[in-house]
């Protein structure tokens, strides 16, 4: 048993990389369950999320960053602030790429990413030639002295069960840091909230998208077994609230039930769900109404 012990692994393990290169794709895909959201718009992921994978021989605590980008408001400033400052606190970081040459951006993170072991994660290779990722991976290889290159597709799962054992093979040894039926550090609300973002961002175009945050006001358990809740959808113009409410409600109505199946099939039970859309102006630069979103130091 004391062999056992001495032999469990627990660490902490940073996502990070640009925009829209997959990071929470792949993140669902390691922890085999849905745990944060996902698009094909870029900063889809807004703030530090940790998902605890428990393994026989480890604990695995992902930390889902948001893309490192150059900011033009504040609530984009707290996003690269954040993502920067969680790779510190790291044992590993999954630097995720596309397969291509690095560019200034790429350059921008690494240089960031201090003495912490990385792994070079080049993602969406059902996408690429073999012979064009060798070709990647052999220039990847003059920017850093990386612990190991994977290439892997989040989408598929390629290649993504060779990434996690060596991910744990490189886990300091300990005890689990968190208890082990934990998923996330984020309460329901958080998810539900998220749930129905992804849907506007999936259904809408433009500067629509980035404009939006949704708050969970009410969450309640009924008598027949099915969950009410109450969400807001939060936007800063009111041409943005008109496109969201949609002719007769009908882009509210679809981003309703879209968000409402996933909400059912991410945990289990039926759901009654409650959309209203209200308009902040300028939220994304206003304090105050970063912090009661949800969108605080983290």
């Amino acid at each position: 048993m004391a062999r056992e012990e001495r032999e469990f692994r627990c660490g902490f393990v940073a996502v990070a990389g640009r925009p829209n290169v997959g990071k929470s794709t792949l993140l669902n895909t390691l922890m085999g369950r849905k745990v944060t959201i996902v698009s094909d718009k870029p900063q889809t992921t807004r703030t530090r999320i940790t998902a605890v994978l428990n393994l026989d021989r480890a604990q695995v605590v992902f930390l889902d960053t948001p893309g490192v980008h150059r900011p033009r408001h504040l609530l984009g400033d707290r996003m690269v602030r954040g993502a920067l400052a969680t790779v510190q606190d790291a044992d590993l970081v999954l630097f995720l790429v596309e397969p291509g040459p690095p560019g200034p951006g790429d350059r921008f993170v690494l240089e960031r990413l201090g003495t912490v072991p990385v792994f070079l994660v080049i993602n969406k290779v059902d996408r690429c030639a073999r012979s064009r990722l060798l070709e990647v991976i052999d220039v990847w290889r003059g920017q850093r002295d990386f612990a190991e290159i994977v290439p892997v597709s989040a989408k598929t799962g390629e290649n993504t069960d060779r990434l996690l054992d060596l991910v744990v093979r490189r886990l300091p040894t300990g005890p689990a840091c968190y208890p082990r039926e934990m998923v996330t550090d984020r309460p329901a609300e958080f998810l539900m909230a998220e749930l129905v973002r992804e849907q506007v961002l999936a259904l809408t175009a433009q500067e629509v998208p980035h404009t939006v945050a949704v708050v969970v006001e009410e969450n309640a358990a009924r008598p027949d077994g099915t969950r009410y809740v109450r969400a807001t959808v939060y936007t800063e113009k009111e041409n943005q609230k008109a496109i969201l409410v949609g002719h007769g409600g009908a882009m509210l109505k679809e981003v309703g039930t879209r968000a409402r199946r996933e909400m059912e099939a991410v945990f289990g039970h039926k759901f009654y769900l409650d959309l209203w859309v209200k308009v902040k102006d300028d939220w994304r630069n206003r304090e105050a109404l970063l912090e009661g979103f949800g969108y605080g130091r983290d």
